[in-house]
């Protein structure tokens, strides 16, 4: 979640000349909504599949055209993230033609091991390599997972909780289904000289966990399983200590921010990511059954820093890591769903120096595509506009609006997004719709807790009545001060422990008391509130400021 107000500024001139550049020298193009597309003008090939067969990686080539050749043949690269062109490992020669098919092993859990490389075809010519395909990642990794836990998907019902009010009963009390927390690199990661450091040898190469961190989310993981509560953690990187100083990119260092990029530009920073997400998923196979990585990542100066303004190098690299962390998580456990994460800001940003959520949700879509269609998840957070706004039933007209335009999407558009992840470049690999969670929504009650009980009410109703939503996690249990310097008081208790009327709510929604919720927001918002669920009725303000 975001603070920061400003304007929109035009795209830079830096920008712009890169941009051009891309253009002459890679076959790139800015698309209607300036969303640099990198297309791979002039490579013959394409590889249509890679996927684990046994101990193999099977990859499946076409051309329509055959390159023209020094010996006939194709070779298959294995290039880390971090490589580009014919740079990496020849894995594979094969006779070159319209439909070939390579393999190679796979080398799991070696220091050569292909899990989470990209793959590419080239020829020889001239005596030179020369990439004649677009790089591809495999795209079934569950394959080798040993780990195929059942899943806990009983309710959308979440929170975000206080741990200091879990082992009192009050996330049973309050019927809570899924909980969202965060998890910090920085926090986990030390060396060998750390006592009670857990060590972890993956790939060859031996790290180090944090014994004590690692100990508490374990009994903060397994204290929710206990109660039946679906977990999912967000993997963040605020690269303050020591120890994963190599886990945030070049690119990002020396800033002062919440959160970094992850390292995907040298082979430390690489094999330490790809150890860290096999540490976890191995850990909290069958006990954490989502992960979302990074927070909000195209609010770029807050959350994914990096010193660059491009919209598509900074995907590439939320890609890059992306793929690394899917990998290496679903080799452990298949039944995992593993989040991106973008905020409200659709077509509007309040921070110049952020990125348009659209237009990055359509370029990680499109590397998406081009490398090799994954099962993702889509994890996004409809705060209302501004964010200390208390209606979410109606917010201001200037920012919440009915078409693909709107500068936000809010609960009360929410629809939008949800027809948007409809269209078919969007399924997954098996033609469905994405799972979407909503794993940060909040209301505040600064402005009164009458509004804050309603716009629960209107929120949650809103999204279980959308099958395609997975979660609604509710922001947060527990008021927190600094947040409340902007108004932004949307705990469910008050700095005091005292429970504010939306714990009630919140407690009655999804019970056989819900009517009673239903009333006092209906009450509240002067309409029934199933009628305004059921006929997707949606009102709006002019202008921004709060209404009493």
């Amino acid at each position: 979640m975001r603070k920061n107000t400003g304007r929109m500024k035009k795209l830079t001139t830096a920008f712009a000349t890169m941009a051009a550049t891309a253009v002459l020298l890679f076959g790139a193009a800015l698309s209607d909504d300036n969303t640099l597309e990198v297309r791979a003008d002039g490579r013959p090939v394409s590889i249509s599949s890679c996927t684990i067969s046994g101990s193999d990686v099977v990859c499946s080539l076409s051309a329509g055209s055959v390159p023209a050749s020094d010996d006939g043949k194709y070779y298959i690269y294995a290039d880390e993230v971090y490589q580009d062109g014919a740079t990496g490992q020849v894995v594979a020669e094969v006779a070159a033609g319209s439909s070939v098919t390579a393999s190679f092993p796979l080398n799991y859990n070696s220091a050569d091991s292909n899990l989470s490389r990209k793959f590419l075809v080239a020829v020889k010519r001239g005596g030179q390599m020369v990439q004649v395909s677009d790089e591809h990642y495999i795209t079934n990794p569950e394959a080798i997972a040993t780990h195929t836990a059942p899943r806990r998907d009983t309710g959308i019902k979440g929170i975000l909780p206080d741990l200091t009010r879990c082992s009192n009963g009050e996330l049973q009390d309050l019927g809570i289904q899924q909980i969202v927390y965060n998890i910090d690199m920085d926090e986990i990661c030390v060396d060998a000289s750390v006592g009670g450091a857990i060590p972890f040898t993956y790939n060859g190469q031996t790290y180090y966990f944090n014994g004590g961190r690692i100990q508490s989310f374990d009994s903060m993981v397994t204290t929710f399983n206990k109660y039946g509560i679906q977990v999912t953690l967000a993997l963040l990187n605020s690269g303050k200590g020591p120890y994963a100083q190599d886990l945030i990119h070049p690119d990002a260092r020396g800033a002062d921010c919440p959160s970094y990029a992850l390292n995907v530009s040298d082979a430390a920073g690489v094999n330490h990511l790809k150890a860290v997400g096999a540490f976890l998923s191995q850990r909290y196979a069958g006990k954490v059954d989502n992960w979302i990585i990074g927070n909000e990542v195209n609010a770029r100066t807050s959350w994914w820093y990096t010193n660059s303004t491009s919209l598509d190098y900074n995907v590439n690299l939320y890609v890059k890591a992306f793929r690394i962390l899917y990998n290496e998580m679903k080799g452990q456990n298949a039944n995992l769903r593993i989040y991106n994460s973008i905020d409200q800001e659709w077509n509007r940003k309040s921070n110049p120096g952020s990125f348009l959520a659209k237009a990055y949700l359509d370029q990680f879509n499109y590397y998406m595509l081009r490398e090799g269609n994954i099962d993702w998840g889509l994890s996004y957070h409809p705060y209302n506009s501004p964010l200390y706004d208390p209606y979410a039933w109606n917010g201001p007209a200037v920012w919440v609006q009915s078409g693909l335009t709107t500068p936000y999407i809010t609960m009360q558009n929410i629809d939008i997004l949800i027809n948007y992840m409809h269209q078919s470049k969007f399924l997954n690999p098996n033609g469905e719709v994405r799972s979407i969670s909503l794993a940060e929504i909040g209301y505040t009650s600064a402005f009164g807790s009458d509004k804050q009980e309603a716009s629960i009410v209107y929120g949650y109703l809103k999204a279980r009545s959308l099958p395609d939503v997975d979660a609604f996690m509710l922001f947060r249990q527990t008021d927190d001060a600094h947040e409340m310097e902007s108004h932004l008081d949307m705990g469910l208790y008050d700095l005091n422990g005292n429970k504010k009327p939306s714990y009630d709510i919140y407690k009655n929604l999804g019970t056989a008391n819900e009517a009673a919720a239903k009333s006092r927001a209906s009450q509240i918002i002067g309409m029934d509130i199933d009628q305004m669920i059921a006929g997707n009725i949606v009102w709006t303000r002019s202008g921004t400021g709060v209404v009493q």
